[in-house]
């Protein structure tokens, strides 16, 4: 998408995101989490505002993180406990810190906010050489649903009100993967157009890029209650792990 970068998403968004972007998940995510990451070095990438990393760290978690944007860490910091978590602004592909982590990861669909393979490939290679021996990285991702698509394309109705309506027009690349959003919201206080593109990628593949840096998938579940994925799963949480020597 011309005229869209890294730190593009935190631009439109940082202001109003934990309001217009809770999953209803943060809980089970939370408690999961800090069960895997125990006493272990933490990383989240695209740390954001803080929406998992800060109840971490009231639990004790080590937690740091990376992000693009430098509005959304600034939402972060506004938070109780925001200023005590490092954080280093730059680009996740790169996972732009010393390591070794024992617990990485990257969830909400951010993965596929690398909008290209290799980028995606770059940043399982990168978290795999952050990771200790016998470090874990998690990720959560949508599994694909290309029935929305018409002729590659989509437009649905997301939400209403009676004073507000969020709308989402798409346009799928099925060469590369790639969807590009635009995500409408008409309130009482005018037209708010918020675009998005997205590089999906097939649990298989993401699989695959975990093989080619040296991780095994070690656990796959549906949800964040650790259900069975199956293949009427729309979401997967997948572990993976580096050998422990």
């Amino acid at each position: 998408m011309k005229g869209y970068g890294p730190a593009t998403f935190g631009e439109l968004n940082a202001a109003d995101y934990d309001e217009l972007h809770d999953p209803g998940t943060t809980g089970e995510a939370v408690d999961l989490i800090h069960e895997l990451a125990a006493s272990g070095r933490t990383l989240e990438l695209a740390i954001g505002t803080g929406r998992i990393a800060l109840p971490l760290a009231k639990r004790g978690v080590a937690i740091e993180g990376v992000d693009a944007s430098p509005n959304m860490v600034a939402e972060l910091r506004k938070k109780p406990g925001g200023d005590a978590i490092p954080v280093v602004i730059g680009d996740m592909a790169d996972v732009p810190v010393e390591g070794p982590f024992d617990f990485i990861f990257l969830i909400f669909n951010t993965l596929f906010n690398l909008t290209s393979q290799e980028d995606q490939v770059r940043c399982f290679k990168n978290t795999a050489g952050r990771l200790s021996p016998g470090g874990q990285f998690m990720i959560e991702a949508f599994v694909p649903d290309l029935s929305q698509f018409q002729d590659n394309k989509g437009f649905r109705t997301v939400e209403l009100d009676a004073r507000s309506v969020h709308l989402e027009a798409a346009i799928h690349d099925p060469i590369h993967q790639v969807i590009e959003y635009q995500k409408i919201r008409l309130t009482d206080q005018g037209l708010r157009l918020t675009p998005l593109p997205m590089r999906y990628a097939w649990p298989q593949e993401i699989d695959l890029m975990a093989n080619l840096a040296g991780l095994t998938l070690k656990d796959r579940w549906g949800d964040w209650k650790r259900s069975h994925y199956s293949a009427e799963s729309r979401m997967h949480i997948s572990v993976y792990e580096k050998p422990k020597s």
